[in-house]
């Protein structure tokens, strides 16, 4: 008998020869190809200001506050939008409990842990305010096309503008020019502005999401085919579209987008998903894929592994921070450079070209809080992706999942946020109950004083680093026995990975069937070209 795999195999290459059909060729065009371009072909785009000209960006700023006060002298309604999105609040919604989704609020995660609510100071750096100053927008975040470091800017300034030592004096002066040109360097944002942030986020290039690095801030088109600088290259805004200064694209609490259309369909329609520009039926009429995109997402197949790059961290245990050597705080470095071991962190492992895990995902991801009970016996899934075989908007989909162990209150069987930074912080002190109990007042949640640790998963959607088409998997890639991808997918057949004895035997009979006809067809082609001969 033969194996399921084998068997798939074979119906893969037979069926189309049997029945008359070409398989695809490189030269032949996929229609999601061609749809794409129709969808996201190049557009002009009108620049109607030179912001370096602009009267209210002339003179000399000495607080980034001010130069928010010279964005809103032009662009009036920006700050009132921008105060409402979730990339300033931090908060994205509050359940019927009264708890709190977001950064800014009692959501927390298995890699920095720390709380938030705008009270560890190391967290604001991607705050997009002027450091600590939390009230005016920093627009240049988003906007700025010269990098500069503000905090330090404006403070040398304020050192030197006074002096009456010539040399001082000249270094004001140098500041004051590179300020009034970084404020001048107004664009829409790109890649770097938006990579400052989420390449960088968890504490580190590559620490979160694994498909979001420092190597796709000018990355080829063998790293992702649509930011390629050797292709596409799309800027992040070209599929993270934006309304209001809401921007497109989260989806930790609800689907990133409502619906999948085309923009062929609709062209006011989101850019967010695959289908936006390559519909649902991208490839060519005969292809067995089209047959597969109501329930596999285009990135299962199109996103073979994540990292290719850079690495990025799988694991962090932080019951194993606090040790020293010679009575100091220590670090250690792994193959790849990277820390494997910080005394104020605890212990890492790093992973390259890391193959996703597969779930059922319907766009909503499913959180805990630090105000929601665990159970410590087990695995905490601080996040999981919501979604079954049976929900329609669901999808087979890749994740990274980041592996825990974190603190957690033994008595009120809820993990803990630990204040980081600042002079109570971990980092400082190494002293996990005064760390602890600042955080939970930061937090407003009650701490027993009692904690151990707890090991954790938190998943992550891969969706960037979209390999070229040749680099998809191969259908082995999954309909295998074994070491198929989707191995842990259960509660549905899956052919060649799954073994069931009546469909194989079915099966078999229809590959003899088809090898039987492909005989006498060929064998009558041979008798009937060798009579017209004779004729």
């Amino acid at each position: 008998m033969l194996s399921g795999s084998l068997l798939f195999m074979l119906l893969a290459a037979l069926i189309p020869a049997a029945t008359g059909l070409a398989t695809e060729t490189e030269e032949e065009r996929a229609p999601g190809l061609t749809m794409a371009d129709q969808a996201t072909k190049a557009k002009k785009v009108w620049i109607t200001v030179d912001h370096s000209r602009l009267e209210a960006l002339q003179k000399d700023f000495i607080s980034g506050p001010q130069v928010t006060q010279a964005c809103l002298s032009c662009h009036t309604e920006a700050a009132d939008q921008f105060h409402k999105t979730i990339h300033w609040t931090w908060h994205a919604y509050t359940d019927e409990k009264g708890h709190q989704f977001g950064k800014g609020g009692d959501s927390i995660n298995n890699f920095c842990i720390s709380t938030d609510r705008m009270q560890d100071k190391s967290c604001l750096s991607c705050h997009p305010g002027w450091g600590e100053e939390t009230v005016a927008v920093n627009c240049l975040n988003c906007h700025g096309q010269k990098s500069i470091n503000w905090g330090e800017s404006f403070e040398d300034l304020a050192a030197f503008a006074g002096s009456d030592d010539p040399e001082e004096q000249a270094i004001a002066d140098e500041i004051r020019g590179n300020i009034r040109a970084a404020v001048q360097a107004v664009v829409r944002p790109e890649r770097q502005n938006c990579g400052g942030c989420h390449f960088k986020g968890g504490g580190g290039d590559g620490v979160k999401h694994g498909d979001l690095d420092t190597s796709l801030t000018k990355p080829n088109k063998a790293l992702d085919v649509h930011m390629g600088i050797d292709g596409r290259n799309f800027q992040c805004t070209r599929c993270h579209t934006t309304t209001l200064h809401n921007i497109a694209g989260r989806v930790y609490t609800k689907p990133a987008a409502s619906d999948r259309k085309s923009l062929i369909e609709d062209d006011l329609a989101t850019k967010i998903t695959c289908e936006s520009c390559h519909s649902s039926t991208p490839h060519k009429s005969e292809s067995k894929a089209n047959d597969h995109t109501d329930k596999v997402a285009c990135q299962s197949c199109h996103i073979p592994t994540f990292a290719r790059v850079n690495p990025t961290k799988v694991s962090w245990d932080w019951s194993k921070a606090g040790k020293r050597k010679d009575g100091k705080p220590y670090k250690t470095e792994d193959a790849f450079g990277k820390h494997d071991y910080m005394s104020i962190k605890g212990q890492f492992k790093w992973a390259k070209n890391v193959k996703p895990e597969y779930f059922w995902y319907n766009g909503s991801i499913s959180s805990i809080t630090a105000k929601d009970p665990i159970d410590p016996s087990k695995v905490v899934a601080v996040s999981h992706p919501l979604g079954s075989r049976e929900d329609k908007n669901a999808r087979i989909f890749p994740f990274k999942v980041h592996h825990g162990k974190q603190p957690y209150d033994k008595v009120n069987k809820t993990l803990l946020g630990p204040m980081l930074s600042g002079p109570d912080g971990y980092w400082t002190t190494l002293d996990w109950n005064r760390a602890l109990t600042k955080g939970q007042e930061a937090l407003g949640i009650p701490f027993s004083g009692e904690f151990d640790f707890v090991d954790t998963t938190y998943v992550f959607p891969i969706t960037h680093m979209v390999a070229p088409r040749e680099n998809a998997l191969a259908c082995s890639e999954c309909h295998t026995r074994g070491d198929s991808r989707m191995a842990d997918l259960a509660g549905f057949y899956m052919p060649g990975r799954d073994k069931f004895q009546l469909l194989d035997s079915l099966g078999l009979i229809l590959v003899l069937g088809n090898l039987l006809g492909v005989t006498i067809h060929g064998l009558m082609r041979i008798f009937t070209n060798g009579r017209k001969e004779e004729k």
